[in-house]
């Protein structure tokens, strides 16, 4: 029974519309469930446009009855995602709903459930397309869909977030509240799609002194979460959340309990009430850990009751940034399911983790790489190792830093974009692969070539772009306009010299200011040396750009 009033989510049922065939189908909600019919066998309309990413379904052809009926039939691909009629029949529970990707739909794993339903395509409606809903044209199923069966532990790979749940465990919010309190973090962690490559949380009890429950390591699948969730005993004490944030910022999120590099690191704090101490400085010492703090406050104070709270802006000054975001509010914790949504996707949207964002994981690099004849086949393995010793410094993932390599002569190759490979090893792997051009000079071609195809797919992106020109030589054409449209084009240019370089070109191509954007060395070995002032250089940049 805890698991259903977990899942519990609302639904709409309308009146009966007449089909073309006389029939009597349900217009019903995108999010309309199984277990909300009531009749054995029931002729529903599922409406247009339903938010895929939203749909909760549980198995694969038998679906378990706490399935979205309209998520079910795009899964199994009785609809499309333009809506239409659907025929549902109630069948018995079962064990082991598997989860596979079908149809832009990750269904999800359960052991068991009390009871299922399958869908078929139901009688074409025209009364419905007369109000102007769309029907679907699919055929049904063949039984020979294309399918990719994933691995059900894999989770929402949309969502990458390692989260801490500061739950409330003070006497402020007494054991009735808590265990609401509970219902609702479960839905939420149900909602986020915890799995090995999506969201991984862990659960911390505020009370007198702060317990952390379990670790973001100890669990990977959302059931399991579940479990642990209901099994919380409630401890007592003073709301002494500011001592417990400060504490679950210094020590929850350390590789050792399951933190994993490059994502970004979340405290969802509840808090029934007002706190029993000061939380501006856990949020100061959170913020320095690259914590985003969100505060989900439930029952503000009153009027009367401000009197009593220490600090009134408490919420302001623990957030990650004060902009409205990071913090949520429920009047109550009786009727949260529709507070769930909005804050997953609050969690979910890694863009606006402004405190997990570094120069290690929000920078795009492209690497501009001279490959003409006086380099010569040794020292162009030189600047390769040039180009991985800075890559190496940089968190690189596909939420994270990316980097990207262009050989210039007279022409251009793009040796890899910056969505080409989304692991260091695999971007590492892909600069010892370069293979040596050899030709002329035309460094201002190729500036003007990967600003705009390798610049151009990511100029709207979350990231900061920089540009690392690396040359021996004069280019045979002019440098000075392709740099200065990068630069307009929000792209940040480092210019790297060796040997015949001349510097007025190397400071032509720079950003300002230039002395602090242009390197030269007589010898390629001297490449070694400048890696860590191109890293200090570019997280400057990155800390300048944020102020």
């Amino acid at each position: 029974m805890w698991l259903s009033a977990l899942l519990l989510g609302t639904f709409l049922l309308s009146g009966p519309v007449r089909g073309s065939d006389g029939s009597a189908s349900t217009a019903i909600t995108c999010f309309t469930r199984g277990l909300d019919l009531r009749k054995g066998t029931e002729d529903v309309l599922c409406p247009a446009n339903c938010p895929l990413w939203q749909f909760y379904v549980f198995g694969d052809g038998v679906y378990a009855s706490l399935s979205s009926v309209c998520g079910a039939a795009i899964h199994s691909g009785v609809i499309t995602n333009t809506g239409g009629a659907v025929r549902v029949q109630t069948l018995p529970g079962q064990e082991n709903y598997p989860a596979v990707n079908a149809n832009g739909i990750q269904s999800q794993v359960l052991s068991r459930w009390a009871s299922s339903f399958s869908v078929t395509a139901g009688a074409r409606n025209t009364a419905l397309e007369a109000v102007g809903r769309s029907v679907s044209t699919a055929r049904p199923s063949t039984g020979k869909r294309p399918k990719k069966t994933v691995d059900k532990k894999a989770g929402n790979k949309d969502c990458k977030a390692d989260i801490a749940f500061l739950i409330d465990g003070s006497y402020n919010i007494g054991q009735r509240r808590f265990n609401l309190q509970k219902n609702f973090v479960g839905k939420v962690a149900v909602m986020l799609g915890i799995g090995t490559e999506g969201p991984h949380v862990g659960v911390v009890q505020a009370s007198e002194h702060p317990k952390i429950e379990f670790y973001l390591k100890n669990f990977t699948a959302a059931k399991e979460v579940l479990f642990a969730i209901k099994e919380l005993g409630f401890r007592g004490g003073n709301s002494n959340t500011g001592k417990a944030l400060k504490y679950t910022a210094q020590k929850f999120f350390s590789l050792e309990n399951g933190a994993r590099k490059g994502i970004p690191k979340i405290i969802v704090v509840f808090l029934d009430g007002w706190p029993s101490d000061d939380l501006e400085e856990a949020g100061i010492v959170a913020r320095e850990f690259g914590v985003n703090v969100f505060i989900v406050s439930v029952a503000k104070p009153t009027t009367e009751e401000l009197g009593m709270v220490q600090d009134i802006g408490f919420v302001d000054k623990a957030v990650c940034r004060n902009n409205g975001f990071f913090s949520y509010q429920m009047p109550t914790w009786f009727g949260t399911t529709k507070y769930v949504k909005p804050l997953v996707q609050k969690l979910c949207s890694h863009e606006q983790m402004l405190c997990s964002k570094t120069c290690y994981n929000s920078v795009n690099i492209g690497f501009l790489i001279d490959g003409s004849s006086s380099v010569g086949e040794s020292n162009f393995r030189l600047v390769l190792e040039f180009v991985s010793n800075v890559a190496k410094a940089f968190e690189i993932s596909d939420i994270g830093s990316k980097v990207a390599a262009v050989q210039f002569t007279y022409d251009q190759r793009t040796e890899f974009s910056f969505t080409d490979h989304v692991t260091k090893d695999k971007v590492l792997s892909a600069v010892r692969n370069i293979r040596y051009m050899s030709g002329g000079t035309a460094t201002g071609d190729a500036i003007s070539f990967t600003t705009r195809n390798v610049f151009g797919p990511v100029k709207e992106g979350p990231n900061k772009n920089f540009l690392v020109v690396l040359t021996d030589g004069q280019s045979y054409d002019d440098v000075r306009g392709p740099a200065a449209a990068a630069q307009k084009a929000g792209i940040t240019v480092f210019s790297v010299g060796v040997a015949w370089a001349p510097l007025d070109d190397l400071k032509d191509m720079a950003s300002e200011p230039r002395e602090s954007h242009t390197f030269f060395t007589r010898e390629f070995t001297g490449l070694e040396q400048m890696v860590p002032d191109i890293i200090r250089g570019i997280c400057r940049d990155f800390l300048d750009s944020k102020q």
